[in-house]
């Protein structure tokens, strides 16, 4: 079904000039570009920063072939852009505000082709209520409290920064948080990340399943999403 859509959607698919709504994704990352795609997702590549202009949004809208667009900025910085490109445009665009890259694919498992934009914002909303999100990174810059320093892992549930350290510790911390009251943890790891998937096994909690995914992401070793 995901590969029929796909194809639906697609610029050289059969009747691609008349699906009535399809999705607009930011993202960062050659894998994760794929896991939308996957999904019948257009893809817009954000870089390192995740902040496309507003001009390149609009192209993006413009370029997927169907009436309707529904965007995921995947982070707070393209809420404004995404926002004023959809007023721009000539095309029904609704913004779903995802703020960061796994809520934007826990959104677009929700995408209608055959609904409109806002059916299809309406059932990518619902889809964000049942997500939680988190994610370990390198520290960027040094703590001022002398918590880490740069290159430390440091972890967030939302956008709490919930633990940091040793990459390992800190992921175990973060699963742990995420892995409470879910069913599924999707572990989508990125650039240079320090663990692979079966050392990662090994830190999840009793009874509760992951599903591993290769991003490719700069910036963010691992994304998480609970279930």
């Amino acid at each position: 079904q995901v590969e029929e859509r796909t194809e639906r959607l697609s610029p050289n698919g059969h009747g691609a000039t008349t699906r009535r709504c399809g999705a607009l994704a930011v993202c960062a990352g050659p894998g994760m570009a794929a896991l939308f795609e996957g999904l019948g997702v257009h893809t817009l590549d954000g870089g390192a920063t995740l902040n496309p202009s507003t001009f390149e949004l609009l192209a993006g809208i413009h370029d997927i072939p169907a009436e309707e667009v529904v965007v995921l900025p995947n982070s707070p910085n393209v809420f404004m852009a995404a926002e004023r490109a959809a007023e721009l445009s000539d095309k029904e665009v609704r913004v779903v505000p995802t703020r960061n890259q796994q809520a934007g694919l826990a959104a677009a498992i929700a995408l209608l082709p055959d609904g409109g934009a806002e059916e299809t914002a309406t059932a990518m909303r619902a889809a964000l209520e049942r997500v939680r999100t988190g994610g370990v990174a390198p520290a960027a810059r040094q703590d001022p409290g002398g918590r880490f320093a740069v290159g430390d892992a440091v972890g967030y549930v939302g956008d709490e920064l919930v633990a940091w350290g040793d990459p390992e510790a800190t992921l175990r911390d973060v699963l742990a948080q995420l892995s409470d009251g879910a069913e599924l943890i999707t572990c989508i790891a990125g650039d240079g990340a320090p663990l692979d998937a079966l050392a990662i096994d090994a830190l999840m909690p009793d009874g509760v399943e992951i599903e591993h995914s290769a991003g490719g992401q700069p910036s963010w070793w691992w994304l998480l999403a609970a279930e």
